[in-house]
């Protein structure tokens, strides 16, 4: 199936959920509404003609424009496609439904998300820090943070 056929079924089974969509380019990619991943996801598994059965990343990112960003990479074992979905959210409302009761081993790569850019995964499971002490201040992968330069007493190394 190629992404304009992978856009096109979305689109026609979830309308507006699909935001915006980069075809022509070597990794496509469409952007899906935050709050219908979750929705979409379970789709493009359990369709017999998407099966995507194997989430291959899920990365946060911090665009600097006031937005943040989650890109997931996914790829059908049984029909050998691929697609990149990107969920984004404001700064301000940092929120997107967790995917991982759809594919498993987004459950830590949630949290470090989480951990690390701040987006508030909802429906996750088991969503705390991951990489930094439970009592950091901030989320040191977003842009404008600043490492403090004390923690507990002791000089923070940078």
């Amino acid at each position: 199936m190629t992404a304009q056929e992978i856009h096109d079924s979305l689109k026609a089974k979830f309308g507006d959920a699909v935001l915006d969509a980069k075809l022509d380019v070597m990794q496509p990619w469409l952007s899906i509404a935050p709050d219908r991943m979750k929705d979409i996801a379970f789709f493009l598994r359990d369709d017999p003609s998407m099966q995507f059965d194997y989430m291959m990343c899920l990365s946060g990112v911090d665009y600097n424009d006031g937005r943040l960003g989650i890109v997931y990479h996914l790829f059908s074992m049984v029909h050998r496609h691929k697609i990149v979905l990107k969920a984004f959210c404001t700064k301000e409302n940092p929120h997107v439904r967790s995917v991982s009761s759809v594919w498993g081993t987004a459950n830590w790569h949630e949290r470090e998300v989480f951990d690390m850019y701040g987006i508030t995964i909802d429906e996750h499971p088991d969503l705390r820090r991951l990489l930094m002490p439970d009592d950091w201040e901030g989320h040191p992968l977003r842009k404008d943070y600043k490492v403090p330069e004390f923690y507990n007493g002791m000089k923070v190394p940078y």
